[in-house]
């Protein structure tokens, strides 16, 4: 069994601009609603082949799950509880519910972009669920379940689009904000190289950039910044015009094709059931005011 360890929450969010405050208290609910909903109950009479990572964890009745801090509806750090909250937070008590393991026996650890495959394969988590793309070169070095979620890439402005963009190509001699390790990131630097490009950890620092004028438009996946948008109305807007595709994965250790297929099922399971949707209407779709939709088809690859 890898030996998941607990870490303290990064400081990064500490510092965390005021874009994400005002998401803060929703998230909460969120929280509350997702779990009134029944979607991270435990199984009671969980059991599993021996020797399997799904025995391993049943047995020390523990986990640790990396996700992200800074994003509203999907992983955002509650500063009252000091525990995320969100969308893929709810995969994660899902997946440990199956495993028998209770919510507060999960050890939430923050991962950005640039740390989630390093982390897999340190063993410092159990698993990622952090708006991570499934993409050919990190299946290189890990392994995904999913997708549970399809987004896309869209641009965050300045509320009225003062400088007109419409979408990528708008980015030319524009200075564009994202985060370092992210698809996002190397989709603006390979095909819009007439783009500056702005890098930081954690896409809170876009968002404050952004209110600061230090950068003209932020780029990650649309159900992010629609996340962002949604804290700070009078600040932002989405262009609205999606211009890539956007699998969200859950990572795990290359080549444990057993555990593989638990999330796996796991994840259809939850598609079935109206538990993925519930997850989804008590999180993302609460500050999205979007409806659950259909979910993916799960790439057992």
């Amino acid at each position: 069994m890898r030996i998941t360890r607990p870490f303290a929450a990064l400081a990064a969010m500490a510092t965390a601009g005021a874009v994400l405050a005002g998401c803060s208290s929703d998230a909460g609910n969120q929280a509350e609603d997702a779990a009134d909903d029944g979607a991270a109950a435990v199984a009671t009479d969980a059991s599993f082949e021996a020797g399997t990572t799904m025995a391993d964890l049943n047995e020390a009745g523990a986990i640790t799950i990396g996700t992200k801090y800074d994003q509203p509806g999907f992983g955002l750090l509650n500063p009252t509880t000091k525990a995320p909250e969100g969308f893929d937070v709810e995969m994660g008590k899902l997946i440990a519910g199956k495993l028998g393991i209770p919510e507060d026996k999960i050890t939430w650890t923050e991962t950005v972009s640039a740390n989630r495959e390093s982390f897999i394969q340190n063993g410092q988590v159990d698993l990622v669920i952090a708006t991570y793309t499934i993409n050919d070169k990190r299946k290189e070095v890990v392994d995904f379940a999913g997708p549970y979620y399809e987004a896309g890439q869209d641009i965050m402005v300045a509320k009225g689009n003062p400088l007109g963009i419409e979408g990528p190509d708008d980015l030319a001699g524009k200075n564009v904000c994202s985060v370092e390790g992210s698809t996002p990131a190397e989709n603006i630097r390979t095909n819009y190289p007439e783009a500056t490009l702005t890098l930081f950890d954690v896409y809170s620092k876009c968002a404050d950039a952004l209110t600061n004028g230090q950068v003209d438009a932020v780029t990650t996946d649309n159900v992010i910044l629609t996340g962002l948008v949604a804290g700070n109305k009078e600040g932002f807007e989405l262009v609205g015009n999606p211009f890539t595709e956007e699998p969200y994965g859950i990572g795990l250790a290359k080549g444990d094709q057993p555990f593989r297929d638990f999330v796996n099922d796991t994840l259809e399971e939850s598609f079935d059931d109206g538990s993925w949707a519930d997850a989804w209407d008590a999180t993302a779709g609460a500050i999205s005011g979007q409806e659950a939709p259909e979910p993916p088809t799960i790439d057992r690859y």
